[in-house]
């Protein structure tokens, strides 16, 4: 099952959906997204979370490894939301656990 017919769990791993690329672009300073009639321009929220799901990591190491990275604590509610919003562009998806 794919994004759109499974919920994302804490044990979700979500990875960048066919037909995307992600990449840094050194002449924009930020992480985009390209496809094939265009891109686009990630936010830093945005860009770091995206590069940590590379389909290995599930929700919860993501945000572990979030907080650790920006000593913060309380980032689950943005993360599983960023990450429900880029599988409805069909930007991220996730296997059924």
């Amino acid at each position: 099952m794919t994004a759109s017919k499974t919920m994302l769990t804490a044990e979700s791993k979500p990875r960048v959906g066919p037909g995307f690329r992600l990449q840094w672009e050194p002449a924009q300073e930020c992480h985009v997204l390209l496809y094939p009639e265009g891109m686009v321009r990630l936010n830093g929220s945005a860009g770091e979370i995206m590069k940590r799901c590379d389909g290995e990591r599930s929700v919860a190491q993501i945000v572990a490894d979030l907080e650790q990275a920006f000593d913060t604590t309380g980032l689950e509610p943005e993360v599983r939301g960023f990450v429900e919003m880029a599988a409805q562009q069909n930007w991220l998806r996730w296997d059924a656990a």
